[in-house]
């Protein structure tokens, strides 16, 4: 099953017994706005200083938070940008091909380690 943005940062909000006031509080967001975080219910993704902040405060991979926040982490999109004519053909092979995608990822993963 896949998490959602909202999914994690509830549940580990929870797990480290933050009530949603208190961890708006120490982000500097107003709790409704987390809720709607909470709930993917928010308009638009949370600038990446205010998912680091959420990865911080729960212990979190900032890194992995920011994507699936849907964003790109700010040095990411200089490489983006850099290929900007390359991404379209390769998101688009990856939707269209599991198996390719599924191989991009293992290779990504076994060069992480």
């Amino acid at each position: 099953m896949q998490q959602s943005f909202g999914f994690l940062i509830k549940k580990t909000r929870k797990e480290k017994g933050y009530s949603q006031r208190v961890l708006a509080s120490l982000l500097g967001l107003d709790f409704t706005y987390l809720s709607k975080l909470e709930n993917d219910r928010a308009d638009y993704p949370p600038k990446e200083e205010v998912i680091r902040s959420l990865a911080v405060h729960l212990n979190l991979d900032a890194e992995e938070l920011i994507f699936l926040a849907g964003r790109v982490p700010q040095k990411d999109g200089d490489f983006l940008r850099r290929y900007y004519k390359s991404m379209p053909i390769l998101f688009k092979k990856m939707r269209e091909n599991p198996k390719f995608a599924e191989d991009i990822f293992k290779l990504a993963s076994q060069a992480k380690s």
